[in-house]
């Protein structure tokens, strides 16, 4: 692996020679005294140097020679890659400064998330185009590490983009992130990951990844610069080698910014209210107390989530009522109906909570049953109503650590169901999580590189969270070393795939060749 230690020599020799180039230039030309003359100014020479030195930095980073199909767009992706990049980070440092209510309101606002949005969709696009290129014409054969830095950079992109989306702060936010701690609790990595902890996620968006991706791409970089653009390895692809065109991959970088700033302007980031507990509680109070009672005997599908190795362990009981319900009672200093059920016969209790269902699901009133003589019904009205007026979503946020942790409320957002209907009428719902989109219209396709997951738990219904995540990583560990899979890694190859890009639109010798016949 090439290391920086390796490149330093190099550095250095270079800046060794722009100076003593500069120094004859000067000899020769008679400038000494001139510069006497002139300056004893240490920032006038500093700005004559410093330009020289940043040319002669970015020259020695420049591929010099490359075969005479490296020109073609095909085999200059990385650069637009890294072009890119540079716009997400800039963007995003924007919208790091001023913060989701900036981005998700104001109009400019808005423009910059639709620019970001759009530099990371044609960035995973590119990058699976780039990939597509490398497996296509075997690349991987004499650049088995430059295949594997690679794949993980795929991986880590496709990380990053999910946790940009579960940033938004929309209701697309709620949905990514409820399918993403899906996933991380099946892989077993939910203590790690979760996507519901926006604080968490913000460091692993704007810090961690970011770091991993800068690192991984110099040393992707480097490592192709030191070995050159593949050349073919069949001796029916004749090729020359010839300079690099730098000034064409400028001005397609050009192009590509255009694009890019057009479709942020015209075909603007979709922003979905998001889901709250008082909008579940002023528009569906009956599903409300109904999920309520789910929560207090513990039959929700969070109080069930054991399919997993990381399973939620908080008491939805206590989470979702005893706890609200004790605040509401040491504030107004109404009588606890509670005490009232745990006083009662463990039969009585199973009536009391019976009655109840039968009560809300009849979709009878919030505001008569606070008033019941059943004391579950009375205490579960009392919660929807305080849902109604915002202060049960405040009690519930308040017992987080952080209020940047929405796990409690997402997790009764999906345990009431309301996420799911909202997510049909906001256009999102698929068969299965596995494909994301980002709104209703048809533009606005989000994560299409999901689809491979999104057929799995359709072929697979019965499988768990654990189940499908270990598949993925068995296929993304196939796809790391697919380079030293004997047989496998003749598949290209033998299916002729090569031909997608060594083509005569793309290889000269090709072209002059048919020409010729």
């Amino acid at each position: 692996m090439l290391r920086m230690a390796d490149l330093l020599p190099d550095f250095i020799t270079i800046l060794l020679e722009l100076v003593y180039i500069e120094v004859c230039i000067n000899l020769f030309v008679g400038m000494q005294q001139k510069k006497r003359s002139l300056g004893n100014s240490p920032d006038m020479d500093k700005n004559q140097s410093i330009p020289k030195e940043m040319k002669g930095l970015m020259e020695s980073l420049y591929i010099k020679m490359v075969p005479s199909y490296g020109n073609s767009f095909f085999f200059t992706i990385g650069i637009y890659l890294l072009e890119l990049f540079v716009i997400l980070t800039l963007s995003g440092m924007v919208m790091l400064i001023f913060g989701p209510f900036w981005w998700d309101t104001t109009t400019l606002g808005t423009f910059f998330r639709s620019l970001h949005m759009w530099a990371a969709e044609a960035f995973v696009t590119l990058m699976l185009l780039h990939v597509l290129v490398n497996f296509s014409t075997s690349a991987y054969k004499n650049k088995k590490l430059v295949w594997m830095i690679g794949s993980v950079l795929l991986l880590l992109v496709f990380l990053e983009y999910a946790f940009g989306v579960g940033l938004g702060g929309d209701f697309v936010a709620q949905w990514n992130a409820k399918a993403g701690a899906d996933l991380w609790n099946g892989l077993g990595l939910g203590f790690w990951v979760n996507p519901l902890n926006y604080g968490a996620l913000l460091g692993w968006h704007v810090a961690i990844v970011p770091v991993l991706l800068a690192i991984l791409i110099f040393s992707h970089y480097m490592l192709v610069k030191q070995k050159g653009i593949s050349k073919p390895y069949r001796n029916d692809i004749p090729y020359g080698m010839v300079k690099a065109d730098h000034m064409k991959m400028y001005r397609r970088m050009v192009y590509i910014f255009i694009i890019v700033l057009l479709f942020s302007i015209f075909l603007r980031a979709p922003y979905i209210t998001p889901l709250t507990t008082t909008s579940i509680a002023q528009n569906t109070p009956s599903i409300m107390a109904v999920t309520l009672l789910h929560e207090f005997t513990n039959t929700s599908g969070t109080a069930n989530y054991f399919n997993t190795i990381q399973p939620y362990t908080f008491s939805t009981s206590k989470v979702y009522v005893t706890y609200p319900y004790s605040v509401y009672i040491n504030t107004s200093g109404s009588q606890n109906r509670l005490t009232q059920f745990y006083a009662e016969t463990p039969a009585a209790q199973n009536t009391t909570i019976n009655d109840a269902y039968a009560y809300f699901e009849a979709n009878d009133s919030i505001e008569s049953g606070i008033n019941s003589t059943n004391p579950m019904i009375s205490v579960i009205s009392t919660l929807t109503k305080m849902g109604q007026t915002g202060l049960y979503g405040s009690i519930l946020q308040k017992e987080q650590p952080s209020s940047l942790d929405q796990t409690y409320e997402i997790r009764f957002f999906a345990d009431s169901k309301v996420l799911y209907t909202y997510g049909t009428a906001s256009g999102l719902q698929t068969d299965q999580f596995g494909m994301l989109k980002l709104g209703s219209q048809w533009w606005q396709i989000g994560s299409y590189w999901m689809a491979p997951y999104n057929l799995l738990e359709i072929w697979f219904p019965n499988n768990t969270d654990l189940e499908n995540g270990v598949a993925s990583l068995l296929i993304f560990l196939v796809f790391m070393f697919f380079p030293f899979i004997p047989y496998l890694n003749k598949l290209p190859d033998k299916l002729k795939m090569y031909k997608l890009f060594w083509n005569r639109f793309t290889v000269p010798e090709l072209r002059k060749k048919k020409k010729g016949k």
